[in-house]
Parts: structure tokens; sequence; C-alpha cells
């Protein structure tokens, strides 16, 4: 094979790419203006709306690992709306640190059963940390339900002392 005939492939090669790319384009850009896009009802779209959520986790879970003390046992972060409903696993006796924080707007009402001598608390959604000490009983259940109206991202965090 000569330099002649591999250069005339190559450019063979490449006159196919350009136009592959030039199609690729042409398809995702679509062919009116983009003006003439459909526009979402609600004035938010499913991706942002997911992104919107994403971030909002991030920030909570970020503001639980700057408070952090001890050793981790559990974690996890919700929506709001869904609530956080755990059964950690805890040893009797022991105690531990409750982080918890709500990124959004309104707020959470906690409980714990068995209340482990601590009272219902409400944490509101405007990204400050509310700890709770407890002392493990047998078993444990965390539930945090948010008030009517709330969004965003509830997270939590259960440290060993």
């Amino acid at each position: 094979m000569t330099f002649v005939s591999l250069r005339a492939r190559f450019a063979g090669c490449a006159l196919v790419a350009s136009m592959f790319l030039l199609a690729a384009c042409t398809f995702a850009g679509g062919h009116g203006k983009a003006t003439d896009s459909p526009r979402p009802v609600s004035g938010t779209s499913h991706a942002s709306a997911g992104s919107s959520e994403a971030k909002l986790t991030e920030r909570a879970e970020a503001a639980l690992a700057a408070v952090g003390s001890g050793t981790l046992v559990e974690a996890g972060s919700e929506r709001v709306t869904d609530g956080i409903h755990a059964e950690p696993t805890l040893t009797e006796g022991k105690s531990y640190r409750l982080n918890l924080i709500c990124v959004g707007t309104g707020s959470a009402r906690v409980k714990f059963t068995p209340t482990v001598g601590a009272a219902r608390t409400t944490v509101t959604c405007d990204e400050s940390v509310v700890q709770q000490r407890i002392t493990a009983p047998k078993s444990i259940r965390i539930d945090a339900d948010g008030a009517k109206g709330a969004t965003g991202v509830i997270a939590w965090r259960i440290d060993a002392l």
C-alpha cells in the first residue's frame, strides 16, 4: 500500500466522521428555534427537581459530616415528604448521638419509640443541625415526619460516643 492510498483512506474516514457529527448535532439540536421547544407546565422540569434534590442532599450530608463526633454507626437521608423511619442496630445501654438536619422549607417532627427519655423534637428545615443524645434501649425506632407543606431533604447520622 502506498502513502497516497493511506492518505485517501484517512480522508474518506474523516469525511464519514464529519457527516456523522453533523447529523448527530442536527438531530440533537432540533429543527426549530430554541423558543419552539415545549416548556414544562409547572415551571420546573423533572431533571431540575432531581438535580435540586441532589444538591440539598449533598449540603445536608456535608453538614452532618462536619459535626460528626465519635464512630459513625448509621446514617441516611430522605425527602421530607417521605420522612425517616429507621430501626438502627444499637447496643443496649450504650450512649449515642443522633444528629438531624433538614434542608428546604417547613419542619419535621421526630419521635422515638420507646421514648428513651427524649421528648418529641422539631427539626426546622433551615439547615441547623439538631443533636440528641440517647442511651439505647433493647430496640429503638426513629420516625421523622414532615409537617404539612414541608419540602426538601432530611438527613440523619448516629455516632457511638
